[in-house]
């Protein structure tokens, strides 16, 4: 298997376990809401550990020459994973903006599916993937 099929795959696999995690997370918060605040730990560590996701995602994007859309989309996730603890950090000032941690986490959710489903197409095509293509099949707007 080519180095670039294989990074393709990698990223496609990646990208569902985040999406995953990223599940299992939403969980976590609903526990740390219905449980007791004290659960909200497990939430702010496990989003830590997953986080480190983004990261692999964009290496293998680019390891991948997957084309600008699906590195940029890979660097959108990374920012908007880091943003996650900006939000939280402010919410004592900034009730309203602290409120974009749970609809950031929905949109980082739609963009790493975004991802996936792109990799796994070129991975078949064997060629990055324009971009008027992933808006003809619904991947992105």
């Amino acid at each position: 298997m080519p180095a670039r099929s294989w990074t393709r795959t990698a990223l496609a696999v990646v990208s569902a376990v985040f999406a995953t995690l990223i599940l299992v997370q939403v969980f976590l918060a609903g526990l740390g809401v219905f449980a007791g605040p004290g659960s909200f730990i497990t939430h702010r560590q496990f989003g830590y550990l997953i986080g480190w996701f983004t990261l692999v995602m964009v290496v293998l994007a680019v390891a991948g020459r997957l084309g600008k859309r699906i590195v940029g989309l890979s660097l959108i996730a990374l920012v908007q994973m880091a943003l996650q603890s900006v939000f939280i950090l402010v919410r004592a000032e900034l009730p309203a903006v602290a409120a974009l941690h749970p609809v950031n986490g929905v949109l980082l959710l739609l963009v790493v599916t975004a991802i996936g489903r792109a990799a796994w197409q070129a991975r078949d095509a064997g060629a990055p993937v324009p971009a008027n293509t992933l808006r003809e099949r619904g991947v992105v707007a």
